[in-house]
């Protein structure tokens, strides 16, 4: 007897999953950015409240961390990752947590959280860390402006990098591991930012692999909205199976590579490889927002649809269908880089 079409197709896809997996394993090994050292950090215990004082008082301390850890890479003779926590380091920064360690943790606060009453907590995909904090401080700073510009509230963004990123390419970022990992650090970071914010609106923004990350915490954080983007997955076949009491939204730019990444999952004895429906398909079940034609790392480029949509999310307004006019116009790729 012939198989079954679907279920043949399904195991090709399955096996190239796995092909592409092993293959990645040797170039995930040629960089490790958790190997340059740092001090433990300051033991901060939760965060409690948001009053002004009380932050600059975890800013402060948190600010010390940052610049131990600096003076102990370059001891060690990493120069990249000591520039990047000397810029990390400046009283213009705001951190509610940082840890040098294991590649390195924080979150980053864009404006004023003791007056915030929308709060965006951004959750990054792969290869993000401390060495190229850059470019997701790039997007947070876009849109805490996008938000600035909306009509009512006192907004705040919360870069939260709080887990150890998979490399793009490499089997980590092929199966639910780190997510799995990362989950509860994230439920017990909401949960305290809602007991000390109790009247705020809450929005996960979930990126990449950022949103198998959501998928898996989401049952256990108390947030009003969560928002997959550029999503290879959640983890579940549909929104309902987040059992969640968040409103779920999920969006695509059309020029994002993401889209071409199988939509499967496959139990292994240790993990799950691959994430399951695609988001932005009716069979998922969320909420769809127009996402632009941008690519990959384009969603929170100035003057975007998809950065637009973001923030109207996050600000607990209806996306627009349309460009929304008081965007900043979008920069060039040359303007961008200072060209």
């Amino acid at each position: 007897m012939a198989p079954h079409p679907r279920r043949s197709r399904l195991t090709r896809t399955l096996l190239a999953a796995l092909v592409t997996a092993s293959v990645a394993v040797p170039v995930s090994g040629a960089a490790r950015p958790a190997a340059v050292p740092a001090p433990p950090p300051t033991a901060l215990g939760p965060l409690h409240d948001t009053d002004p004082a009380a932050l600059e008082r975890r800013y402060a301390a948190t600010r010390a961390d940052v610049r131990a850890a600096e003076r102990t890479a370059a001891a060690h003779g990493d120069h990249r990752r000591a520039a990047a926590l000397h810029a990390m380091a400046t009283p213009a920064r705001h951190f509610l947590t940082f840890d040098g360690r294991d590649g390195g943790r924080s979150t980053e606060v864009y404006g004023d959280l003791a007056r915030a009453d929308r709060i965006a907590v951004l959750v990054p995909g792969a290869d993000t860390g401390l060495d190229t904090y850059q470019r997701f401080r790039n997007g947070a700073q876009a849109l805490q402006q996008q938000l600035a510009r909306q009509p009512e509230g006192h907004p705040a963004v919360l870069a939260w990098l709080g887990y150890s990123t998979p490399a793009t390419v490499s089997p980590a970022a092929a199966t639910t591991t780190r997510a799995d990992e990362a989950a509860p650090q994230l439920s017990a970071f909401i949960t305290e930012l809602r007991k000390a914010e109790p009247h705020a609106r809450i929005t996960l923004l979930c990126h990449s692999y950022g949103a198998v990350v959501c998928g898996r915490a989401a049952h256990d954080v108390p947030a009003d909205a969560l928002v997959f983007y550029g999503s290879p997955g959640t983890g579940v076949d549909t929104a309902a199976d987040l059992h969640t009491r968040a409103t779920v939204w999920a969006g695509r730019g059309a020029d994002d590579w993401i889209a071409d990444v199988p939509h499967v999952r496959l139990p292994l004895p240790t993990t799950t490889l691959g994430f399951g429906t695609d988001p932005v398909s009716p069979e998922f079940g969320a909420r769809v927002f127009p996402a632009g034609t941008g690519g990959h790392s384009d969603y929170l480029t100035p003057g975007t649809p998809s950065l637009a949509n973001l923030a109207r999310i996050a600000a607990g307004s209806t996306p627009l269908t349309t460009p929304d006019p008081t965007a900043a116009p979008r920069r060039t790729a040359r303007e961008a880089h200072g060209a």
